[in-house]
This record gives C-alpha cells, sequence and structure tokens, in this order.
C-alpha cells in the first residue's frame, strides 16, 4: 500500500479529481494486466485509469494512463476545469470515432497524424481505456499498423508514454509472479495431495 501512496503523490499533477480517483484505485491498481504491450494488456483485463488534457480548444492528448480494477476517464480542460466522463459520454465517443473509422477519417488510422492534438475521440481510443470500452470495434482499429505507430504520438509526452507502458509492465511482471506462486500452493498442491492420501489410505 505505501508503494501505491508514494505514487499518487508522483503523479499529483492529475489534478484534484484525478487525485482523488487515484486514490480510491491505489489498491485497485495492484490487479495484474495480461500479457502484450500496455494496450493490449489493458484490453484483456478490467480497467484503465486516464488521465486527457485539452492541449488546443477541441484537441486533445493523454497525460497519464495506469491500470485499474475499473475503467475511468478524467477530462482536464484548458480553463482548468476537471470531469470524470460518464459511461455514456464515453460509449458515445467511441460510437462516434467507428464512424469516423469507418469513412477513413480518423487521424489514428492515418499514415502521419499532425502533433497538435487529436479530437476527445481519438484521445480516448489512443488510450488504454479506447482498448476496453472500443473492444467491439476490433481488426478495424487495433490491427491497423497506423493506429499502432500512431498511439505513441497521441501522448502528452514520451515520459507519459514511457509511464504508461511501465506500469502496465510491472502490472503484467507482478501477475506471472503471483501466478507461479498460486500453482505451487493452489488446490492441486502439496495440501491437497496430503488430504487425498489421508482420505483414501484410511
Amino acid at each position: 500500500m505505501k508503494h501505491y501512496i508514494r505514487k499518487i503523490s508522483t503523479y499529483a499533477m492529475v489534478g484534484s479529481i484525478g487525485a482523488a480517483a487515484m486514490v480510491a484505485f491505489s489498491g485497485c491498481e495492484q490487479k495484474p494486466m495480461d500479457s502484450g504491450n500496455a494496450f493490449t494488456q489493458a484490453s484483456q483485463k478490467q480497467g484503465a485509469f486516464v488521465v486527457i488534457d485539452e492541449v488546443e480548444p477541441n484537441r486533445y492528448k493523454i497525460a497519464e494512463e495506469y491500470p485499474a480494477d475499473t475503467t475511468r476517464v478524467i477530462l482536464r480542460k484548458l480553463d482548468g476545469s476537471e470531469k470524470i466522463l460518464s459511461k455514456e459520454e464515453l460509449d458515445a465517443l467511441v460510437a462516434e470515432e467507428a464512424k469516423r473509422i469507418d469513412a477513413g477519417e480518423s487521424a489514428l488510422t492515418q499514415p502521419q497524424m499532425s502533433g497538435g492534438g487529436l479530437s476527445l475521440g481519438e484521445a480516448l481510443l489512443a488510450s488504454a481505456a479506447g482498448a476496453i470500452i472500443g473492444s467491439w470495434i476490433g481488426s478495424k482499429l487495433f490491427n491497423n499498423p497506423n493506429y499502432q505507430q500512431n498511439r505513441q504520438r497521441s501522448y502528452k509526452s514520451p515520459s507519459a508514454y514511457n509511464r504508461s507502458v511501465n506500469s502496465f509492465k510491472k502490472a503484467k511482471q507482478s501477475a506471472t509472479s503471483s501466478r507461479a506462486t498460486s500453482s505451487r500452493s493452489g488446490f492441486f498442491g502439496s495440501r491437497s495431495g496430503t488430504s487425498s492420501r489421508s482420505t483414501f489410505g484410511s
């Protein structure tokens, strides 16, 4: 728990709503992601905590991103206000962006993406949360090579991208360690074997 409290203080820049949400999810971040890169891990697990910043009027980039038990997306506007996007808002953004992907209009699927920020729907689908909320889009986006190349550019800074990758990587390592421990001491471990010999040897 102390590790996650230190992490929250380190990332205090997420703002008042973000800090409160991170406190709520500090224990949840221990939930591991499965194999693959940060995006794939999130899409295979339960959720992600994402902060999206407005960097220009109506243009957005991902500021912070971590594994979490429940998906939450916080939007920070240019005027300093913060908002937790509702499930309905997230679903609507993904559905609208899916139409733009089908029409070939999404910046995420273009060979080159400008550095000036994305629409809110594009930023959402570039985040780990997009892997979960927009998983039904499937190969239309997630297997697109342009999308994979553009993801890194959708973050506010290279350090923000690296923090995201590292946080999901650590979660994967924790998952691997937990599974190894469980396999040695689980239901089919030595204790069950002792119980079986006692039961059938009487």
